[in-house]
């Protein structure tokens, strides 16, 4: 009798497996993966080239733990805050790594499978993900040296004893990329003898090895807990790293790229409306690769923002933002950017790479570290130690500009750069803290000694609630922030794939035009990025005579479309030919 023939979901995984696992049966591996993540073969695949998201979508990006008040889960408290308070402005909440960890604050997982007592229970979670989009971090590269698969690593038993990548020491490593100073081996004493361990990031966080397809099979039973728990949302954290291969710099190679368009078949055929983030914080061109065909990731982080909107607008320059904007392809449908100026790590240094020079680099670095910040490093090629990212949180970052320091328009820049991040093609993430203002945390630093821990702050819940109902820049912040996110969500032009072109308004006025996909609205974003006023004349945008055209922040109406426009430091308009009431 004639085995029965292989469904297309099959023959597409059948392939991803033979590049992957060439002296493994596909067809059997095939079959054991389809089992464990519970698909039927026969599972009919999701349309292509499908937009998951439109103009109102909005993330936050918070941990579970930021928000906290006496006698009450984090998660919990976190919920009932973005519910009462941003249920008009927020989509999906990614939250992140919420496991029980050893390090990195959460990065270092040490039970994929469980929450953080700390933080609440699963439950907690599956209730979030009853009124928001959930995005969960899939912490793919590496896990914690306090796990149970590494001390059955060391003990040389399964699950555990073959899940981590071993290096010869002596072998030519001098091309590996590397995100950080420390040695990328680590010696470990086993039941089985001395053995060295792939770090790619630290000590504490070690390489797993996807050469064996026990560790594929492990994840896969992962992701369909946290599919089965309500997220939808997965962040394939430091993805790029995932493969590795001595003599080569072991980041972005082909099988990893193949390793993600293998998950991307197989959770978004358990479930059409999953997204797939690659966190890939690399050169931008490198990073554009991960879209793959529109088969790989669904949204890639734009790392070149959030350096390039910052020195943006402390240089008064936005030659380098428009320059990179204009030669960045718009995103097929069915994939788009994740647009972010601030996150829980720094601001990543190498996407500015072939975009600022080493002295424009120095300049900003100096000017962050003028307004309290701290620098984290890695090692190059060469054994240099290089700047690697820029720690500190975003409200002082734009504290001031490079010429002048600490200055008045602290608050106008910081609502400038949230503007532009709002109205560019993508999908806009806000984390936490911007929307509150939240300062550097210094204190948090000397008591961690870590860097990253000065844009981390905790948040006593009645001490933020206080601050948000009296006058303080923290509520001026986030009203301000929830009224111009809530202007942004009603926008048809704002949909993350409608049309984007960046206008030639010179160096001291940044522009851009959207129109959204049925052409209907037309939006003109123009910025005054500067500390000093700048004028236009309304006829250089070209504005489209027969229609009416009005600011969506302020109301008001340019009928003269000869009139000389200007524009105080760092305002901006968003001018719309069709005005669309808020999103409710």
């Amino acid at each position: 009798m004639d085995a029965a023939p292989l469904s297309h979901l099959e023959q597409r995984l059948i392939g991803h497996l033979q590049v992957l696992y060439p002296h493994l049966d596909a067809g059997e591996m095939a079959r054991n993966c389809l089992a464990t993540f519970g698909l039927d073969p026969k599972t009919e695949s999701p349309q292509p080239h499908r937009n998951i998201w439109d103009q109102s979508d909005i993330m936050l990006i918070t941990y579970a733990d930021t928000l906290r008040r006496e006698n009450e889960p984090p998660i919990n408290t976190l919920h009932h805050f973005v519910k009462t308070e941003l249920a008009q402005c927020i989509s999906t909440v990614h939250l992140l790594p919420f496991f029980p960890y050893s390090s990195d604050d959460g990065f270092s997982v040490m039970d994929y499978t469980s929450v953080n007592p700390s933080a609440g229970k699963w439950r907690d979670i599956s209730a979030l993900a009853q009124d928001f989009k959930v995005m969960g971090d899939l912490v793919i590269n590496h896990c914690s040296s306090r796990s149970m698969w590494f001390e059955n690593f060391k003990a040389g038993v399964e699950p555990g004893a073959s899940y981590f990548y071993e290096a010869d020491p002596n072998a030519d490593l001098s091309n590996v990329v590397r995100p950080r100073t420390s040695p990328l081996l680590r010696e470990v004493q086993t039941k089985n003898g001395t053995k060295y361990v792939w770090c790619t990031f630290s000590h504490d966080q070690v390489d797993l090895n996807f050469e064996n397809p026990k560790v594929l099979m492990e994840f896969l039973r992962i992701i369909r807990l946290y599919l089965e728990k309500g997220i939808r949302w997965f962040r394939l954290d430091a993805v790029a790293f995932l493969w590795k291969s001595p003599g080569t710099p072991s980041i972005n190679l082909p099988n990893t790229h193949e390793m993600i368009r293998l998950l991307r078949l197989m959770i978004e055929h358990y479930a059409p409306d999953a997204v797939i983030i690659t966190e890939t914080n690399i050169p931008n061109r490198e990073n554009l690769t991960y879209f793959g065909n529109a088969n790989e990731a669904h949204l890639i982080y734009n790392f070149s923002l959030p350096p390039l909107l910052i020195n943006t607008l402390v240089s008064g320059d936005c030659d380098h933002l428009k320059n990179w904007l204009m030669r960045m392809p718009p995103a097929q449908q069915g994939t788009t950017y994740l647009n972010f100026v601030a996150s829980h790590d720094g601001v990543g240094l190498r996407p500015t790479e072939g975009l600022l020079s080493e002295w424009e680099l120095d300049n900003l670095i100096s000017t962050m570290k003028r307004f309290g910040g701290k620098i984290s490093s890695r090692t190059t090629l060469t054994g240099e130690a290089k700047p690697y990212e820029i720690n500190i949180s975003l409200w002082d970052a734009l504290s001031g500009s490079v010429s002048k320091g600490p200055d008045q328009w602290q608050f106008a820049r910081f609502m400038c750069a949230a503007a532009v991040q709002l109205a560019l093609e993508g999908l806009p993430a806000f984390y936490i803290h911007s929307l509150f203002g939240t300062e550097n945390d210094c204190a948090r630093v000397d008591n961690t000694g870590q860097f990253r821990s000065i844009n981390r702050h905790i948040w006593d819940m009645d001490d933020l609630e206080h601050k948000l109902n009296t006058p303080t820049h923290h509520q001026k912040v986030f009203q301000a922030l929830r009224n111009l996110i809530q202007i942004r969500r009603a926008q048809p032009a704002f949909h993350p794939n409608a049309t984007q072109y960046i206008l030639h308004t010179g160096n001291k006025l940044f522009a851009f035009w959207r129109q959204s996909l049925d052409r209907r609205q037309s939006l003109f974003a123009i910025y005054n990025i500067t500390d000093e006023p700048q004028s236009f004349n309304l006829a250089e945008l070209n504005l489209i005579a027969t229609d009416d055209w009005t600011d969506l922040v302020t109301d008001q109406k340019y009928e003269d479309r000869l009139a000389q426009v200007t524009l105080m430091p760092y305002q901006f308009l968003w001018l719309a030919n069709k005005k669309s009431k808020t999103k409710q």
